[in-house]
């Protein structure tokens, strides 16, 4: 074979293994990983930081390669985000799931009435951020003061819902993430804000139809919130509420204990006769009137019961057993359903 020939035939063969190494590189998958890579991508990384940092997390095996194949796709845009890789994937696949912005996120829900306690409890059993973190972000009222001067914290505008976190995600963003939730859903309601900001601890009156006074709004959506899960009994139970706030008698919430609790470093979901003589202001068989702020963070059911209380001249209510409540005008009438209650019990 000619000299000539025998080199064309070399540099084919060289182009050959060359390419098909590069469809190795490009189409072959890797094995998978485990534990899952995740790698952020920032706002105005080049090409070429992105691959590197691919590679240095083991999600491809070549940065050269993955720049070869963005050269032949200059079309598409890499865009900004937290990536998940855990299944076996090529690096063609790697590119087009960031050109295609498949981002990963962490979904995390705040189940209706939890307290932020409970928020920053279920937060670190997700893995998401450790308790401490949460409760710091929200143990100041800063985030919501236009709405609320008397906020003592963000309990009561972390929106109950379902919320998708970046890997990373600060616990100050999360909260912020919460709060905004809580501003969208209040606008819905048609809640307006006061032309001035009502009086320390001022009653809520229902009748306003413009809510003013949302702190004690808030405060009370929260103690229905806890109080009930039936949907028929919330405007009742707020009812019962408003009329033992216009006539002057304690609201007697066992819940308002219960965080009374939380806020003394207790974990408490039952009572004992002795909680109920803990000395706090939110104890509510001491001290009449609402709890100095929210026992929880209510959503729009019980912030509507709270607008909307039913007319009714029901004054007391206690649990029947079966997840509802009976519902009573007089103290003797109330004694007797305790008795039913307890006489269920034995």
């Amino acid at each position: 074979m000619p000299r000539a020939g025998k080199i064309l035939l070399a540099l084919v063969l060289a182009g050959l293994l060359a390419a098909g190494a590069l469809a190795w590189l490009w189409f072959a998958p890797d094995r998978g990983f485990n534990p899952p890579r995740i790698v952020r991508v920032r706002a105005g990384m080049r090409t070429s930081q992105i691959a590197s940092q691919l590679r240095r997390a083991g999600v491809i095996r070549s940065s050269t390669a993955f720049l070869l194949w963005d050269l032949f796709h200059r079309g598409a845009t890499l865009k900004a985000g937290s990536y998940r890789f855990r299944s076996a994937i090529s690096l063609a696949g790697v590119f087009h799931q960031i050109a295609a912005g498949k981002v990963f996120y962490y979904s995390f829900t705040v189940p209706e009435g939890y307290n932020r306690f409970e928020i920053a409890q279920a937060l670190e059993n997700d893995g998401l951020i450790p308790q401490g973190r949460f409760l710091r972000a929200t143990a100041g009222g800063g985030a919501v003061r236009d709405l609320d001067p008397q906020a003592q914290s963000l309990e009561g505008y972390l929106y109950p819902a379902t919320y998708h976190f970046s890997p990373g995600e600060s616990a100050r963003a999360m909260a912020a993430a919460m709060v905004a939730r809580f501003r969208l859903e209040l606008t819905r309601l048609g809640w307006k804000p006061a032309a001035a900001a009502p009086a320390p601890n001022a009653a809520f009156d229902p009748a306003d139809s413009q809510a003013q006074n949302l702190h004690s709004l808030v405060t009370l959506a929260s103690l229905i919130e806890k109080e009930t899960q039936a949907a028929g009994e919330r405007r009742l139970v707020a009812g019962v509420f408003y009329n033992r706030l216009r006539i002057g008698l304690p609201l007697q919430s066992d819940p308002t204990v219960i965080y009374a609790e939380w806020l003394a470093g207790h974990d408490r979901n039952q009572l004992t006769h002795a909680d109920l003589k803990l000395r706090s202001p939110y104890n509510t068989y001491l001290h009449t009137g609402l709890p100095p702020g929210p026992i929880a963070n209510p959503g729009k059911a019980a912030l509507m019961a709270a607008a909307h209380p039913a007319a009714t001249r029901y004054l007391y209510f206690v649990s029947n057993g079966h997840g509802g409540h009976r519902f009573s005008r007089t103290l003797a009438q109330q004694d007797r359903n305790i008795r039913r209650y307890l006489k269920r019990r034995e």
